[in-house]
């Protein structure tokens, strides 16, 4: 871009590791940078965890949960912290989301108005859950008194991605405190800044020292250690590609046997009926695919339509395609920024080239916008067959792919041929046609005339090789629970 970038009206204050309540140096004095994606330039210098600092920062939280306050006080204590927090995280919003757009590039109007206040909607909703986790009373088939009790697991450990940071930071965050676990978090290495905010601000609303900890750092080094550490109980729960979430459980796996919850990667099909509105579901399938860059594991990106209006829809979704504002994430009315960094950026421009290469027609986009940054113009592609590269392999990038199909059993089998499950969308005004796609998508979740449509109460999560286990709602507590069974004989019992 030639423009000269808008200076964010924020400061970056923490740059160190978070171990038992303190931001200290990393073990080995490494630092590692974290780049702005809208030129490449470096913003800061962050402290580089790695087996050292996990080994510390996974010893806070063992202490903090066998010997802290955080596992014995009252649930609703733990609440009235949640909620100090989530208070906390309003007053501060708007620089929370000026660092966020600095870090990772995405327009700040999206940050400002949708996701930070999707973070602080969803700590209170888990605030909310932390004293409402009970168990059950069984009837017994005889004298005894029987129940189940829903424990803590005890130190958890997280790893979230960098295309959502802060949003994901409250997934994990949120559930595995208001079960009363301790926890030791790593945020991706290109988007380290908000989460150390978040975690400051988490303290200052009363959350006791070793309780969350966390270590910026390198995937092979401070995430292996993680995910192989025989002293996390439990839970590992990671999000980002599907590559990644195999070495992650097989880390777990061959440790201690810890469970894992994996949100991972998608080739969503969003499918375009013959009923629809054009120009509705042009919008709408552009929504799904170019949401943060397309850098979305849920993205709908393999537009299905249909052969009757196939060839108007295509015309549309590219002049759609070519008005899409794209630069400074922090001007105003920008619907797209800069690719997270140069790996990406060279990877989404790789897709691009393989599609002309593989004879897809190329409608729009198909190179890098400026000279600076990681821009990508909006790239759309027409007469796209299921074999090609960008069909199958999840690009992660602003690049939509639009397949023609002919009936409903044909689609269904081409949406559901793929190794992902993670989302779907419908676009169609015939109820019968609806509820045939919803119950036949191989999806974890499927969006009806909408897309992206998220909330705190909503679970979250894939079949297949988009993952296990669900975030969100009462299923995303489930993941930081265990359950004991306590049988006691009964005296005399006056009714049973």
């Amino acid at each position: 871009m030639s423009e000269v970038p808008i200076k964010p009206s924020v400061e970056v204050k923490y740059t160190q590791l978070l171990i038992d309540g303190k931001f200290v140096d990393a073990a080995s004095g490494k630092t590692f940078q974290t780049l702005d994606p809208r030129t490449g330039e470096v913003i800061a210098n962050v402290a580089e965890g790695d087996a050292e600092d996990i080994n510390r920062s996974v010893a806070a939280a063992r202490k903090a949960f066998d010997e802290g306050p955080w596992p014995k006080m009252t649930a609703y204590e733990r609440q009235k912290i949640l909620l100090r927090f989530a208070d906390l995280l309003e007053q501060h919003s708007d620089e929370i989301a000026a660092l966020e757009v600095w870090d990772n590039g995405k327009p700040y109007q999206q940050a400002a108005t949708n996701e930070i206040p999707t973070v602080i909607r969803l700590m209170r909703y888990y605030a909310g859950w932390a004293d409402k986790i009970h168990g059950l009373t069984v009837p017994a088939d005889g004298p005894y008194h029987m129940q189940t009790l829903h424990e803590p697991i005890g130190v958890a450990g997280g790893i979230i991605p960098w295309n959502f940071p802060l949003l994901m930071f409250a997934w994990k965050v949120g559930p595995a405190l208001a079960c009363g676990n301790t926890l030791v978090l790593k945020p991706a290495e290109q988007t380290p800044l908000t989460a150390l905010v978040a975690a400051k601000l988490l303290h200052e609303a009363g959350l006791p020292p070793g309780v969350l900890n966390v270590i910026p750092g390198y995937g092979p080094t401070a995430g292996a250690a993680l995910a192989s550490h025989m002293d996390v109980d439990k839970v590992l729960a990671f999000t980002g590609s599907t590559e990644t979430g195999k070495i992650v459980l097989e880390l777990a796996t061959k440790s201690n046997l810890k469970s894992v919850s994996l949100e991972l990667g998608g080739k969503s099909p969003f499918i375009v009926c013959e009923d629809a509105d054009i120009d509705k579901a042009v919008e709408l399938a552009h929504f799904a695919l170019f949401f943060n860059q397309g850098q979305c594991c849920a993205a709908g990106s393999r537009t299905f339509v249909h052969e009757s209006i196939y060839d108007e829809f295509v015309e549309k979704a590219k002049q759609r395609a070519l008005k899409r504002s794209v630069g400074d994430p922090f001007k105003e009315g920008i619907e797209q920024g800069p690719q997270i960094d140069d790996d990406q950026f060279n990877k989404i421009l790789k897709y691009i080239k393989s599609g002309v290469e593989s004879g897809a027609t190329l409608e729009s986009g198909g190179e890098r916008l400026g000279d600076k940054g990681y821009y990508i113009k909006p790239t759309v592609f027409s007469n796209v067959k299921d074999d090609m590269l960008i069909a199958k392999d999840e690009i992660f990038g602003p690049v939509q792919t639009i397949l023609k199909f002919k009936d409903l059993d044909e689609v269904i089998r081409r949406a559901n041929s793929t190794h992902y499950g993670l989302a779907a969308g419908i676009f169609s005004q015939n109820i019968d046609t609806i509820n045939t796609l919803t119950r036949a998508l191989k999806a974890g979740t499927v969006w009806v005339n909408c897309y992206d449509v998220f909330d705190a109460a909503l679970p979250f999560g894939g079949y297949k090789m988009s993952g296990h286990g669900r975030e969100n709602g009462f299923h995303g507590l489930e993941n930081y629970l265990q359950v004991k069974s306590v049988c006691t004989p009964l005296v005399n019992p006056a009714w049973l």
